[in-house]
């Protein structure tokens, strides 16, 4: 059966540009799905999406005109139910009824199960013309768009008013209607430097007749390399670099449908307000893209992308630093305001803040932390002063005018006005640094002082809103607590510090009775279930839980031991030993291993079990030594030895006997086995390699 390519583009008013590549890509998948479900692809969906500003648009390869002839085969009642003593009951004949076909031209079929009445026949393909617009809109319902709207007296619902509907099958039109729009063969390009329609005389046309006549690049991905690359073009010729990230390079190119980049300056006076204010003025006010020096200083030149292409771009750009002039004087004015008052003035307002009803305000929140980072700073072993100043001024800049204007710079103006009153380098330094990482992947502190107060801030919100119990649940979590539980982790197994005191000290520090009482033991299992996640990454989902198993620990030894178990997985005794692990496991439960007395070599009277005793005291000095060293591979390495004792013990030695002495005695033993097998990790949580 031969196949053509279909075109589907539903043309909009300007669509939400931070959502234009989901929603281009969501729709393709949409499309190719539904007519694949309906047996219209021939062969494995091969599809392009569109997006531009103003046009959502697929694609795809391969598209019957007409279904394929399927053989349908409707199942009934069974057999047994159908016939009673040769007689059709009124299940089977309300089958035949309804599908109006003679009980006797029913087939008996088995299902897998059993033999069942079934009626077979075929089904004549549908026309794509009788299908594609049910498949369209179903595609359109299943787009992810938090907020729809209607225009005009239309009754129909969209994430913006559509204008436009073309379904093309080849070079014919595929007569349909979705959106209260009929389908045709042609659109509308560029808003100002095309005029008139665009038609298509074939759907393979769509792409190029676009670019021609309509001066629009449809494809995303496309019209953002074209962006990135002149944008790369701009910057060397003036010995720079741009300073964006892909987010604004994307919501840039939802902006423009024929880009064109332009270069346009500023004042260089306005170089003596920090550069992390001009930047974040730059990209999140105007989309615009600041160029850095080779030392990675903000220039006085920037990069702009223009919707327009024209032979003189000077009103474009005299236009654009006119609008950039008076955002960068505002942000030179907050930042000379906020000069005028020291940060240690500002304190006493942060009891005006709520942080949180259930919670307080700012300056109690500040005096938690500032005892907890005490508390780290002890552990620690740095300087308490400087991590007291520090942490006393940390929130400060809150209540400045710079940060009311753009909160992400919250801690960073803290640091640029504390070098302004005349603070230590060091304190200054780790006022920005306590809010890092502020995100996946974002640095570290990189010093002492700045890790202490960025633990104590992290850890104070992690069980402070998980105690009065705001706990984030499915994809909701506003409050950030898994991102702070990761920040906390890498944290922690960067400077070797165990978990657990430090969150009974972060609850210590709210009022008694304030959080729930349960709130550190929830925390500590919500931070080993992030850690897990977050080490699984590298390494099997068994190694991972063999060593949190033991938790909580020093952290700081967990990408070790994780290699130790990964290699202790490979010896040929592994698996054995696992297995003897889970069954020490089962026994020991069966005990109250507290109470058990220390192990008696006097009541060993068999072979198998004085062998095993000498074995474990033997393996027990070398593990005590290997871990000394922090050499967790040799420490299970050895556990190798003692393979054949256990497995002699286990064939040998009946432990749960009637002499309750020597049962004990033996459950003793078994405990010190224990120990000793999983000093580094629960092996018995290992599976075979």
């Amino acid at each position: 059966m031969s196949t053509q390519p279909l075109l589907i583009e539903l043309r909009t008013e300007e669509l939400p540009p931070k959502a234009l590549k989901r929603l281009g890509n969501s729709l393709a998948d949409a499309v190719a799905e539904g007519l694949a479900k309906e047996q219209l692809i021939d062969g494995t969906p091969n599809y392009q999406a569109f997006a531009s500003p103003r046009r959502l648009a697929v694609l795809v390869q391969n598209v019957r005109a007409v279904q394929a002839d399927r053989q349908i085969i409707k199942k009934g009642p069974s057999v047994a139910a159908g016939m009673k003593d040769g007689v059709p009951t009124k299940a089977l004949a309300g089958f035949a009824r309804a599908n109006n076909i003679d009980i006797g031209c029913l087939k008996q079929i088995n299902d897998g199960n059993q033999m069942v009445f079934a009626h077979e026949y075929a089904q004549a393909g549908q026309p794509l013309s009788a299908l594609l617009s049910e498949i369209l809109a179903q595609a359109v319902k299943k787009l992810p768009i938090p907020k729809v709207m209607r225009w005009g007296s239309s009754t129909h619902t969209f994430v913006r008013p559509v204008h436009g509907l073309v379904m093309m099958h080849g070079k014919s039109v595929v007569a349909g209607s979705v959106l209260g729009l009929e389908s045709q063969n042609q659109t509308l390009g560029h808003r100002f430097l095309s005029s008139g329609a665009i038609v298509f005389e074939h759907a393979e046309d769509y792409a190029k007749n676009l670019r021609e006549q309509g001066k629009v690049i449809a494809d995303f991905e496309e019209r953002r390399c074209v962006i990135e690359a002149d944008l790369q073009w701009q910057a060397q010729q003036l010995h720079a670099r741009v300073a964006a990230d892909d987010a604004l390079l994307d919501e840039v190119c939802a902006l423009v449908e024929w880009p064109a980049v332009l270069q346009a300056g500023f004042e260089a006076r306005f170089l003596q307000v920090p550069q992390e204010c001009l930047i974040l003025t730059m990209q999140q006010n105007q989309k615009y893209f600041p160029l850095l020096d080779e030392a990675g200083k903000l220039m006085n030149r920037f990069l702009l992308v223009s919707n327009l292409q024209s032979d003189d771009p000077a009103p474009i750009i005299h236009g654009n630093e006119r609008v950039l002039r008076a955002r960068l004087s505002d942000a030179e004015f907050f930042f000379k305001q906020d000069q005028k008052q020291t940060l240690e003035s500002r304190l006493p307002r942060l009891a005006q803040v709520v942080y949180h009803n259930q919670l307080g305000n700012q300056a109690e929140r500040a005096e938690r932390i500032r005892t907890l980072a005490q508390t780290i700073a002890q552990s620690m072993n740095i300087d308490l002063a400087k991590t007291d100043r520090a942490v006393r001024l940390a929130k400060a800049d809150l209540l400045t005018e710079m940060v009311g204007e753009f909160p992400e710079l919250q801690g960073t103006m803290g640091k640029y006005y504390a070098l302004h009153d005349g603070e230590d380098a060091e304190v200054a330094q780790a006022i920005e640094e306590h809010y890092q990482p502020r995100f996946a992947g974002d640095a570290l502190p990189q010093t002492a002082i700045g890790t202490a107060l960025a633990l104590a801030d992290k850890l104070e919100t992690l069980v402070g809103i998980w105690g009065i119990g705001l706990v984030p649940t499915g994809d909701k979590d506003p409050y950030a607590l898994r991102r702070s539980a990761l920040g906390v982790l890498r944290m922690l197994m960067t400077h070797r510090l165990d978990a657990q005191p430090l969150l009974q000290a972060a609850a210590d520090t709210f009022p008694q009775g304030k959080l729930a009482a349960n709130t550190v033991a929830e925390v500590s299992e919500f931070m080993r279930a992030r850690l897990a996640v977050l080490l699984q990454t590298d390494y099997a989902h068994d190694e991972v839980a063999a060593v949190l198993a033991h938790w909580p620990q020093n952290l700081g030894d967990i990408q070790a031991k994780l290699q130790a178990v990964a290699a202790f997985k490979q010896l040929p005794e592994a698996e054995a030993l696992a297995a003897a692990n889970k069954r020490v496991h089962n026994l020991l439960k069966k005990a109250d291993t507290a109470t058990l007395p220390a192990v008696s070599a006097d009541l060993l009277t068999q072979p198998a079990e004085q062998n095993l005793y000498a074995a474990t005291q033997a393996v027990s000095v070398k593990i005590a030594a290997a871990l000394a060293q922090h050499d967790f591979q040799a420490a299970l390495t050895v556990l190798a030895d003692i393979r054949p004792k256990v497995d002699a013990f286990f064939e040998d030695i009946m432990v749960m006997g009637k002499d309750e002495t020597l049962k004990n005695n033996r459950l003793a033993l078994l405990n010190e086995l224990s120990r000793q097998m999983n000093a580094v990790a629960d092996i018995a949580q290992l599976q075979a390699a």
